[in-house]
């Protein structure tokens, strides 16, 4: 095999709950991650020529060691010695800095194909075991599906699929810097926190509701008042029919559960015709597995 074909899945967060900031400057958390249909579609051809050469559809990418599926290949090949290059081809489809997990499911996808080309004979686990020194997200999104992540997001524990249904996901024209959220997020002062527990209960029922009621985001409280138009996508998408609304990650990205395909539709295309959001999708769950 010389060249391979993939789909790079992007995330959003089900619900979202910092426990404490550690003395090491890292946050404990504890999440429920959803892998969503929503990818990004990368081709990757072994080439006689030494080096990697990696090209993306949008201009503003970087396409050298500051791009993660550089580093992800670039890792691979040099801890195995492998001769001669590589030519990557991205296409984006995920919104970019946008709590999605796009650069981390990228660069996932690059190990994974790395591994197939090859033939090196890496597990998932030792996939993922490799992921985390490129970055938190990316042994999740080696795993994908809906999972449990806690510590500093590299415990992963696998919990029952996602109902049936369809997520309705926008972004505004802003970004946001993770570590901006994280280094101004005031714990003492958050009112609101997921449950997870009871996610995980809904979950295992097969309970859509449910699951929507629990979902709660605590970096909302330093996204949004920086930037309100979240807030109002989020009511846009209530307004619309679905059974809740929140902001995936560090944001900006917001997205909402609906149980009827044809409110979300409906939705959708307020928001596309609006000025709130650019890049709206309206798309189901990725289940790996049904746990019951």
């Amino acid at each position: 095999m010389n060249t391979i074909q993939m789909k790079a899945y992007g995330k959003v967060n089900l619900g979202l709950d910092v426990l404490r900031r550690r003395e090491d400057g890292y946050h404990e958390v504890r999440m429920i991650m959803q892998t969503v249909q929503l990818y990004d579609k990368i081709t990757m051809e072994e080439r006689h020529r030494e080096g990697i050469e990696l090209e993306t559809n949008l201009p503003f990418l970087p396409v050298n060691e500051n791009n993660i599926a550089y580093r992800a290949a670039r890792m691979l090949m040099e801890e195995f010695h492998i001769p001669g290059g590589l030519n990557i081809k991205i296409e984006k489809h995920i919104p970019v800095a946008a709590g999605m997990a796009g650069g981390s499911t990228d660069g996932a996808a690059v190990l994974y194909g790395v591994n197939q080309i090859y033939q090196l004979g890496l597990t998932k686990r030792q996939l993922m075991e490799r992921g985390v020194r490129l970055g938190a997200d990316v042994p999740y999104c080696i795993m994908r599906g809906t999972v449990l992540s806690e510590g500093i997001g590299e415990i992963l524990t696998p919990v029952a699929s996602m109902p049936d249904c369809h997520i309705l996901v926008a972004k505004p024209p802003i970004s946001v810097s993770t570590k901006y959220v994280y280094e101004h997020l005031k714990l003492d002062s958050v009112k609101r926190r997921p449950d997870i527990d009871g996610m995980i209960e809904a979950l295992e029922a097969g309970n859509l509701k449910g699951v929507a009621d629990s979902m709660e985001n605590v970096l909302e409280t330093v996204t949004i008042p920086e930037h309100p138009e979240i807030e109002a996508i989020k009511d846009v998408m209530r307004s619309g029919g679905a059974l809740n609304a929140m902001m995936s990650g560090s944001g900006p990205t917001v997205f909402g559960i609906f149980d009827d395909e044809e409110k979300g539709m409906w939705t959708r295309d307020i928001l596309r015709n609006g000025t709130l959001a650019k890049q709206v999708y309206l798309v189901k769950p990725f289940n790996i597995r049904i746990h019951r």
